[in-house]
């Protein structure tokens, strides 16, 4: 099964069927898709400016979401070398028991889903190596009660998504699912009353 960096020079190579390059990049969401693999490909696809079901785009567009995509793989890629060996040091000072941070790394570990949207039409707008930048931020600061992504109050609790976990507060601005550590108790429980949270 070819990795990610196999992929992505398939991707970029001039030589390879227009076909191979797009399955290519589809097959990169195998690997690395923060909001999942369907929402992650609409938002490559809106940003390099080709249609979702597109079967011949510009080469050019093409590597241009593999870019923006790469580019987002860094960053998490450094959050979890980051992550591991604060974990080896917590581990070897005698702290085991892991936190709430660590519980929910553990099910975003590779960056499937870390920003999941169960919507593959709703997410963020915004580079998504950007928006990655702006949730880990988040997760070494203090809780709060705002969505970390895009600063909207509106947060509601769903259940039944897509993902695991299967429920949890959805900004209703940009579509992610929140990770529970980032809030506040008072905003993870308003949001699973169904109240909206709005700023102040």
């Amino acid at each position: 099964m070819a990795g990610f960096r196999s992929l992505a020079r398939q991707v970029r190579d001039p030589g390879c069927d227009l076909a191979l390059r797009r399955y290519s990049l589809r097959k990169c969401l195998e690997k690395f898709a923060p909001y999942g693999h369907r929402a992650t490909w609409d938002h490559l696809c809106s940003r390099a400016g080709f249609g979702p079901e597109d079967r011949s785009p510009e080469p050019a567009r093409l590597v241009a979401a593999l870019e923006e995509l790469e580019e987002a793989r860094s960053v998490w890629l450094a959050y979890e070398t980051d992550f591991t060996e604060r974990r080896r040091k917590e581990k070897h000072d005698g702290l085991r028991r892991p936190g709430s941070v660590d519980d929910w790394h553990r099910l975003t570990w590779g960056g499937f889903g870390v920003a999941w949207c169960d919507d593959p039409r709703i997410h963020p707008g915004d580079p998504l190596a950007e928006v990655l930048r702006l949730l880990i931020t988040a997760l070494e600061r203090d809780p709060g009660s705002d969505c970390p992504v895009c600063g909207g109050g509106r947060l509601i609790w769903r259940y039944g998504l897509d993902h695991a976990p299967s429920s949890g507060p959805v900004c209703t601005d940009c579509g992610i699912l929140v990770p529970r550590p980032v809030l506040t108790p008072q905003a993870l429980a308003s949001a699973r009353r169904g109240q909206l949270l709005m700023s102040a």
